[in-house]
C-alpha cells in the first residue's frame, strides 16, 4: 500500500442530506458527473466538505475502487447508495451538470467509498485553514503536512467518541507515520470490480451487454461473509440463475458444465447443452482468477452432476 494521504472532496449537499438519512448504509458511490479518475489508492480518506456557504467537513469514507460505468449499471449497483431516491432523479441530476438530454447515454465516474460514516451538525468541521475558494473538486493533504494531521486526528476523535463503524485507524509504520488499510468491500464495489476484472464480458458466452450481466458469487455471501473477486464470476442473468441453483457450474479447470437436469426437469436446455465443456474467459490479471477451492466446492456441493 502507498503513502497516506487524505482527500477532502467538495461534496454536494442534497448528496449528503439524502445519505445520512438512510439506514445501515456500508458503502456509498460518491460519482461524477464527467469521468475525471482519481488517483486515491484503497483506503484513502476521503472527507466530504460542503459547498459553500456551508463550508464544513461532514463525514467521509474509505476509497475502495474508481471505475467509469453507464450511469444505469451505476444505479443497478448502487441504487439510493448513489444518494438519490430514484434513476430518474439521477438521470435529471447528470444530465443537468452534463447540460446534455436527459436520456442521452450517460456514463459516469464511480468513486466507491467504504464504511462512509456521517457527522451530526455539531460535529461538523470547518474546512482547513488554507483551503482556497476557487477549489472545484478538492485536494489531498499528505501526513507531513500540519493541516493534514490535525484534520485526521480531529476526524478520529470524532469516529471514536461516536463509535462509528469504520476501519480500524490505519496502521502505524515503523516510522511512525499512519499507512494504509485496505477497506471492506460492499455489493456495489463487487460487481463494479468483477465486471472490470472480466473486461465486461460474460464468462461463458462472451455476452458484452451490461445490464444483462451478473456478478455472481461462487460461495455465497453468507458463508464467507466478504466481497472478494476472485470469489465472482460475470455471467448473464439466466446463467447467473442457473450457477446459483446448481444446474450449471465451472469446475476448477476453468470448464463450464451443464447438469443433465436442465434436460430432466425442462425438456429442454439446447443452447446451455451447446456450452458445455467450453472454457470460460479468465480475467486478464491472473490475481483476479476464480479461486480454485471455491470452484471446486461449488462443483461438488452445488452442481447437481
Amino acid at each position: 500500500m502507498g503513502e497516506f494521504r487524505i482527500s477532502v472532496a467538495v461534496t454536494d449537499w442534497d448528496w449528503f442530506s439524502f445519505l445520512r438519512r438512510q439506514p445501515g448504509v456500508d458503502e456509498v458511490n460518491f460519482w461524477q458527473p464527467s469521468p475525471t479518475g482519481t488517483t486515491s489508492e484503497p483506503g484513502t480518506p476521503w472527507l466530504f466538505k460542503l459547498h459553500a456557504p456551508r463550508n464544513a467537513i461532514v463525514g467521509g469514507g474509505f476509497f475502495a475502487y474508481y471505475t467509469r460505468m453507464p450511469l444505469g449499471v451505476a444505479w443497478e449497483a448502487f441504487g439510493e447508495k448513489n444518494g438519490v431516491g430514484s434513476l430518474y432523479k439521477m438521470r435529471s441530476r447528470v444530465a443537468k451538470y452534463r447540460k446534455v438530454d436527459i436520456m442521452a447515454p450517460l456514463e459516469i465516474g464511480c468513486v466507491v467509498l467504504s464504511q462512509p460514516f456521517f457527522f451530526e451538525q455539531r460535529d461538523w468541521l470547518p474546512a482547513p485553514a488554507d483551503w482556497k475558494p476557487n477549489i472545484v473538486k478538492g485536494r489531498y493533504y499528505g501526513v507531513d503536512d500540519p493541516v493534514g494531521m490535525q484534520l485526521w486526528r480531529s476526524v478520529q476523535d470524532r469516529l471514536d467518541a461516536v463509535a462509528i463503524s469504520a476501519p480500524p485507524p490505519p496502521l502505524v509504520s515503523s516510522y511512525g507515520k499512519p499507512v494504509l488499510t485496505r477497506p471492506r468491500l460492499g455489493q456495489g464495489a463487487f460487481r463494479l470490480m468483477v465486471a472490470d476484472a472480466y473486461q465486461r464480458r460474460c464468462a461463458v458466452t462472451g455476452e458484452k451487454t451490461l445490464p444483462a450481466l451478473d456478478a455472481a458469487h461462487i460461495r455465497p455471501f453468507v458463508d464467507v461473509q466478504e466481497h472478494d473477486v476472485r470469489n465472482g464470476l460475470l455471467l448473464r442473468s439466466d446463467i447467473h440463475n442457473l450457477f446459483d441453483l446448481g444446474y450449471v457450474t465451472v469446475t476448477p479447470e476453468h470448464r463450464f458444465e451443464v447438469s443433465r437436469s436442465i434436460r430432466d426437469e425442462f425438456e429442454n436446455g439446447r443452447d446451455y447443452y451447446a456450452l458445455h465443456g467450453t472454457l470460460v474467459r479468465l480475467p486478464a490479471r491472473p490475481e483476479a482468477h476464480p479461486d480454485a477451492a471455491a470452484l471446486e466446492w461449488h462443483a461438488s456441493k452445488v452442481f447437481r452432476g
